[in-house]
């Protein structure tokens, strides 16, 4: 019964916290009623920043470092895949768009000399 009360304070509160703090930030940017209104050129937006930015330190700092590491690893693998994803379409984008661009050159090219010819 203690590890089970040990993993609810360790991983399950932070959680439920975290989704409090991410749902007041996110309601604070969404509503209307704020203490600088957004109406405000250049300062409006101010205190919208402070929140976000005051939301993501309170989360980082009631996140166990644990939980945060498995977050960056997970993330990493993820860049990972990306960067292979974008490796294999851009190794099959660059010849294709070479040769369509040859393959353009070459008939603008006969175009323009057969209208040459044609006209000459």
């Amino acid at each position: 019964m203690e590890a089970l009360s040990q993993y609810h304070v360790r991983r399950i509160q932070p959680i439920r916290r975290g989704w409090w703090i991410a749902i007041c930030t996110a309601s604070y940017l969404l509503s209307p009623i704020q203490l600088i209104p957004n109406l405000i050129p250049g300062i409006g937006f101010l205190d919208d920043l402070l929140v976000l930015f005051l939301g993501a330190k309170l989360l980082r700092k009631i996140t166990p470092p644990d939980v945060w590491i498995d977050c960056q690893e997970l993330a990493e693998k993820a860049e990972l895949r990306r960067k292979d994803e974008i490796g294999w379409a851009a190794a099959v984008a660059i010849p294709v768009t070479v040769v369509g661009l040859w393959l353009l050159v070459g008939l603008a090219a006969s175009a323009l000399g057969a209208a040459y010819i044609h006209h000459h």
